[in-house]
């Protein structure tokens, strides 16, 4: 077709509507526009398709198509000789609780590593909950400039959540997960709202009726909203997560990298799963490799200092060391193995005498900080089951183990 024919072109007359509505209002509704397009029903038309065929990977599940082909696959690497004369049978028991990935990181120094035949250091790994404690670190560094107030309500920053559960709590109930929700976080239960959630992720099919993205989701999220008693609920990550986006302007997966991925001199990329409308699964979705892993837990024991500057201030990191309300800890599922514990800023802090705080995920994830020996342990694992009083009480004892074979490490 020539240039001289293409105004006389059908189409013509649309061509200037839809570039008039990209450049226009429509790419204002992301991130965390409430209309949450593009969808998977829409990306291929237009005016979706401008945004999304440049963004495809958060619309659909991708695989990397690497710029060169490895070596073949690294078989396991195990380094475990400074930890076996005070555990022996540390190897065994590694092997025992489906560990993939096991690092002990004492200042700079990597002092034990463990690595699964057919997982290798390079590889990234699914970090469930521990993905938590990341976005904890994101809303701190963002309170510490001063764009987000611990104290403010939650529907100030974003208001579409004004009539959910989320009217009233402020952020600092939504980050120690002080609010009464109705949300079943049984993981097996397809009737719980976990698993509801996990559908408006992408994780699962999605069902009849359910909501069309993550935002959708959590506006529909109710209970009593009574506040200072702790309830373990995934949802609280994802506002936090919207929080984000809503005051950087950020997706929330380049927030994450602006506000500590790339501060960490990391070795590889992250990733995060997102969902329809292409927001980040905040509270499970990140996959990482275990060495950087253990730099997060490293810029916490360091006063929230890491090589690429400052993730947050040095207060924030003690107040999560010297741990959250200990009165409003009342899960015994945290209480029997800790009866000192608390929860606070997406961190497990076990008031224990050695002051082990930890991120932890379902299927046995953990970042595990010992400030007595200044070491961060990193634990990715495939438990059969996503969560049981067994599998933890298994992975507990043989961190405090490693914890106290630590010590006696010159």
């Amino acid at each position: 077709m020539s240039v001289a024919d293409a105004a006389d072109h059908p189409d013509a007359a649309n061509d200037a509507i839809r570039t008039a509505s990209v450049t226009g209002p429509h790419p204002s509704r992301y991130p965390g526009g409430a209309a949450g397009r593009p969808r998977l029903a829409t990306w291929q038309e237009a005016p979706d398709n401008r945004w999304a065929f440049a963004h495809l990977g958060e619309l659909v599940p991708t695989a990397t198509v690497a710029r060169n082909l490895p070596a073949a696959p690294t078989d396991a690497t195990v380094r475990l000789d400074a930890l076996t004369p005070a555990l022996p049978e540390l190897e065994e028991r590694l092997e025992r609780s489906f560990t993939d990935a096991f690092l002990v990181l004492r200042g700079d120094e990597v002092l034990a590593e463990y690595y699964r035949p057919g997982f290798a250091p390079d590889g990234l790994h699914l970090l469930m909950s521990v993905s938590k404690s990341l976005c904890g670190l994101v809303v701190g560094a963002l309170i510490d400039e001063d764009r987000i107030d611990a104290e403010r309500p939650v529907t100030a920053y974003v208001p579409e959540l004004a009539g959910s559960v989320y009217d009233g709590p402020s952020i600092r109930h939504v980050l120690d997960m002080q609010i009464a929700i109705d949300y079943d976080e049984d993981y097996t239960n397809p009737a719980a709202e976990v698993q509801a959630h996990d559908r408006a992720a992408g994780w699962r099919d999605r069902g009849a009726g359910d909501p069309d993205d993550t935002y959708a989701f959590l506006t529909t999220l109710r209970g009593s909203g009574s506040l200072g008693e702790f309830q373990y609920c995934s949802a609280n990550t994802d506002v936090l997560a919207w929080v984000v986006e809503r005051v950087t302007g950020l997706r929330y997966s380049d927030a994450l990298s602006v506000h500590l991925w790339s501060k960490l001199d990391a070795d590889h990329d992250a990733t995060i799963t997102v969902d329809a409308a292409g927001f980040g699964f905040a509270n499970g979705g990140v996959s990482c490799t275990a060495r950087d892993l253990a730099r997060v837990g490293r810029l916490l024991l360091d006063g929230g200092l890491a090589p690429g500057g400052r993730v947050v201030s040095k207060e924030w990191t003690s107040a999560i060391l010297d741990g959250g309300d200990r009165e409003a800890m009342t899960y015994e599922g945290f209480t029997t193995a800790f009866p000192d514990g608390s929860y606070t800023s997406q961190w497990w802090c076990t008031g224990n005498e050695r002051g082990n705080v930890s991120g932890v995920g379902i299927h046995g994830q953990n970042l595990w900080l010992d400030p007595r020996t200044d070491s961060v342990i990193v634990k990715l694992s495939t438990w059969p089951e996503p969560d049981t009083a067994y599998r933890h009480g298994v992975q507990n004892e043989l961190l405090l183990d490693v914890s106290t074979a630590l010590d006696s490490i010159a």
